[in-house]
């Protein structure tokens, strides 16, 4: 009975130790909340407008800095941007030059649309290296992931 329960917590610790690790990461990540937001050169409004980035657009946090976080995207661009016009929502962004959107997670699933570098995708899930999109405009589908960037 002992080993049952060594076990059995094992697993258990185990588990919290994945999630921990799975929150961490997600952390690291932001998407953008408003329609468009200015990434800026420094951590002001007062500072250099870089690009427009449009709502979805999904950053990974490098720092902090009062309400402000300085961000890195898919092309290692790096910038900063309000922390209020950010969510936690997940988005992955397409970073192939094209990205085939498949009925299932698997290319023996046929394409039901295609994506183009820079696109902006709904997380919806993900299953063996694939992850399950909704875009702005058509139905939800599959992508692989070794094609978009996010989380």
């Amino acid at each position: 009975m002992l080993g049952a329960v060594t076990v059995r917590q094992f697993l258990v610790m185990t588990s919290l130790g994945v999630a921990s690790l799975t929150t961490a990461w997600a952390a690291d990540m932001v998407s953008i909340k408003g329609s468009i937001v200015n990434m800026r050169s420094g951590p002001s409004t007062r500072t250099e407008a870089l690009w427009e980035l449009n709502k979805g657009y999904p950053l990974k946090v490098l720092k902090r800095k009062g309400s402000w976080l300085q961000v890195q995207d898919f092309e290692n661009d790096r910038g900063w941007v309000s922390r209020k016009l950010t969510s936690k929502t997940a988005y992955h962004v397409v970073k192939s030059n094209t990205a085939n959107i498949r009925s299932g997670p698997s290319t023996k699933y046929p394409i039901i649309s295609k994506a183009e570098r820079g696109d902006v995708l709904r997380t919806r899930g993900k299953k063996s290296g694939w992850i399950k999109v909704q875009p702005s405009t058509g139905k939800s589908g599959w992508v692989s992931g070794k094609l978009v960037w996010g989380w």
